[in-house]
């Protein structure tokens, strides 16, 4: 079977049976042989319509008679996958996707409600002003959707995202920004490569990725990044990667090495390692001289870790499974400690479609409960005047600013540390407390918390 649309049906059934957004592609692709066309097509229509299913429900609820959460769930999957077509692919005719639509009802169990399909379908078509063969994102249509006057729910409908994460941005950011985000996260991500310098040097890797036409630029301010434009293929097959000439890693996640600053012959702890990204980073920036114990509880995650280190060549690296709250044997013993803590992910969710209707507000708050857990034990780590850097990849201020303050109000002996000696990005600002914050809508890359602590010397 090699019908995208099927196969993208297929993914969708499992995602909404609780399989992870990405596992479940990968599944259904791993068992087809498609040209690359077609994976990109069944990739889009895959992560869109989940990243877009609140909107696609509320169409679904306008138009129809019996509300979305009422439709038997296969056949709110083949709606979503029609309305998603007619509404935000540009390229595909609205004939296609009315016809395309109304054909997997037919071969999915659904033959008596063909008619209903199609006439839903071309109702969103007729309130658009279509004549059926162009698609809606004209501004001289009506948009068929109905938008309430209530901020948070209206960017929540038009943009797809839970209310409770709308709020949480626009306390921070207010409404024309926050909307900027929204859009944001709602684009395909780009792909970032980190250089080996210990094997290789920028010049070489982009002449190399140039001889088999793959186009790459630099990233200001970060001397290992190069962002891929337009198509790569398989990335494991481009050139360099396996002779360990570089890796994938968002320029967000490198800022986060510099700002650690490690140096060669150091003693380092990464205490959430897995899968590597940040430990490896480590190691090229310290020349790969010194210890670098890599913790984390996950033993799959961590083989993935040994798999990069090894085949970037690394020496340095030493790994260690476990949770970390639980060592004890490190006190005192590392020049500089990274925490990269377990967040929501709210400043990746670009990246990882079905996030943001697996966090709550609920979660957030287990994990700020873990985070300052693991703040107050992996600082013990440091050595006096040594270094903890504690990062996420989310932009809730419970994860964030809310553990920091918490951690220093209970440790006299820290003290946040202005990041002297890194360059970040232009639009970048450490804020006046000392931390730093990637908004992805200004910097164009991973939303990223990061802050540098320093254990003063009178500590015991």
């Amino acid at each position: 079977m090699t019908n995208p649309r099927q196969l993208a049906f297929i993914a969708l059934r499992d995602i909404h049976k609780g399989a992870y957004a990405d596992v479940a592609l990968d599944r259904v692709l791993q068992k087809v042989n498609l040209a690359d066309n077609d994976r990109r097509l069944v990739t889009e229509l895959v992560y869109g319509s989940v990243r877009r299913q609140r909107t696609l429900d509320t169409l679904i609820d306008q138009l129809a008679k019996k509300k979305s959460h009422q439709q038997p769930q296969d056949l709110r999957t083949i709606l979503h996958l029609g309305f998603y077509q007619l509404r935000y692919q540009q390229r595909i005719p609205a004939s296609a996707a009315v016809n395309t639509t109304v054909q997997l009802a037919k071969e999915n169990g659904f033959s008596g409600l063909t008619g209903f399909v199609n006439g839903l379908l071309r109702q969103y078509l007729r309130k658009a002003g279509e004549a059926g063969e162009e698609n809606t994102s004209s501004s001289l249509h009506t948009d068929p959707l109905q938008l309430p006057e209530n901020p948070v729910e209206r960017l929540g409908i038009l943009h797809s995202f839970p209310d409770w994460i709308i709020q949480v941005w626009l306390e921070q950011l207010g409404l024309t920004e926050t909307e900027q985000l929204c859009e944001w996260m709602n684009q395909s991500p780009t792909i970032d490569l980190r250089i080996n310098p210990l094997r290789t040097s920028i010049e070489e890797v982009e002449a190399a990725l140039q001889s088999v036409g793959v186009l790459v630029r630099r990233i200001p301010h970060l001397p290992q990044a190069l962002r891929f434009i337009g198509n790569t293929g398989s990335i494991q097959k481009l050139p360099g990667f396996r002779e360990g000439w570089w890796t994938v890693q968002d320029s967000s996640a490198q800022l986060v090495g510099h700002l650690l600053d490690p140096q060669p012959g150091e003693v380092v702890i990464d205490a959430c390692a897995a899968p590597g990204g940040k430990t490896t980073h480590i190691a090229e920036l310290m020349a790969d001289k010194g210890k670098i114990w890599a913790c984390d509880r996950t033993p799959s995650r961590l083989r993935k870790l040994q798999e990069n280190s090894q085949r970037l060549n690394l020496q340095s690296i030493q790994i260690f499974t476990g949770d970390s709250r639980h060592f004890n044997q490190f006190q005192n013993t590392a020049d500089r400690v990274l925490l990269d803590a377990p967040c929501s992910g709210l400043g990746t969710m670009h990246r990882h479609a079905d996030a943001r209707w697996r966090q709550t507000p609920e979660s957030v708050r287990e994990l700020s409960v873990l985070q300052k857990e693991l703040l107050t034990h992996t600082s013990t780590f440091v050595k006096p005047g040594g270094v903890l850097v504690y990062a996420t990849c989310t932009l809730h201020p419970a994860e964030n600013e809310e553990v920091i303050s918490a951690f220093l109000a209970e440790s006299p002996d820290w003290q946040i540390e202005s990041p002297s000696g890194i360059e970040l990005p232009d639009s970048a600002q450490i804020t006046p407390q000392g931390w730093f914050k990637v908004w992805p809508h200004r910097q164009d890359m991973d939303g990223f918390f990061m802050v540098r602590l320093r254990k003063t010397n009178n500590s015991e």
